[in-house]
């Protein structure tokens, strides 16, 4: 990354290993709150399709990076925890490539973002809630009801609510100006309502509603941590956590939310 300004204004968050530390030199300002007069900080919430932007037209590695020059980020947000993040970047500066496993499986990072850092000024965070234990765990877990007879009812439903998910979408799933509307928001909803609720309490940490609150708080305390500077943060994840993340950030007094269809025009 560039040694800049930014880099600067930025050098203690990208520092830490948790973000949530790096929020608590805001001495006097509420999470979510700048001081009097601060300027905002701009979101943009990017939903992305992962390994699907290598084979997609619509969507494809070209189409991302041009999104993302677009956006002009000072700081991405991105869907790799924490404490992988530091080493994501250094095997990126000493190599050249991201050979680090958890960030190396998205063609978003690995293909665009990191490329893109050495002609660019952004700082990257780490933001993503997941571990391996945690996924190790729900994989158990969801092979565990799948083959539960008692359970088979309510394993049915959440496969047909995938399936009507899959016919609504057809055609344009992959499509960003679909993916970044409202109508796209409101399918994912409706395709993860029985995952959602019948599952949640057997997949703990891993189950849809804390992994969503475990990535969002992440996101709120890395943009606590450069609140009132007046900063443009790109928040990249999984297209179908678009809507929690934006849900999360409803409550945000201290930032602007900027439209990401206008990186697509």
């Amino acid at each position: 990354m560039k040694s800049t300004r930014r880099s600067a204004i930025l050098g203690s968050l990208a520092a830490t290993t948790g973000v949530a530390a790096a929020s608590q030199s805001l001495v006097g300002c509420s999470p979510g709150e700048a001081p009097p007069g601060s300027p905002l900080t701009k979101v943009t919430v990017l939903g992305v399709i992962h390994r699907t932007h290598r084979s997609s037209t619509a969507y494809s590695l070209e189409v991302l990076r041009e999104a993302v020059r677009r956006a002009k980020p000072d700081v991405i947000l991105t869907e790799i925890p924490p404490d992988r993040i530091g080493e994501a970047i250094r095997g990126f500066q000493e190599t050249g490539e991201v050979t680090e496993p958890r960030a190396r499986i998205f063609p978003e990072y690995t293909d665009v973002v990191f490329p893109l850092s050495r002609e660019m000024d952004f700082e990257l965070v780490g933001t993503a809630g997941w571990t391996q234990a945690i996924a190790d765990d729900r994989s158990a877990a969801l092979s565990a009801i799948e083959n539960d007879p008692a359970r088979a009812s309510q394993w049915q439903e959440h496969q047909d609510a995938r399936a009507a998910y899959a016919q609504l979408v057809r055609g344009r799933g992959d499509d960003p100006r679909f993916i970044h509307t409202l109508e796209y928001d409101v399918a994912v909803q409706r395709a993860q309502t029985p995952y959602q609720i019948y599952f949640d309490p057997d997949l703990g940490q891993g189950g849809w509603t804390k992994i969503n609150r475990a990535h969002t708080d992440l996101i709120n305390a890395a943009l606590d941590a450069i609140s009132g500077q007046g900063l443009n943060a790109l928040v990249m994840f999984g297209a179908w956590h678009k809507y929690m993340i934006e849900r999360s950030l409803g409550f945000r007094g201290d930032i602007e939310r900027l439209d990401p269809l206008a990186l697509f025009a």
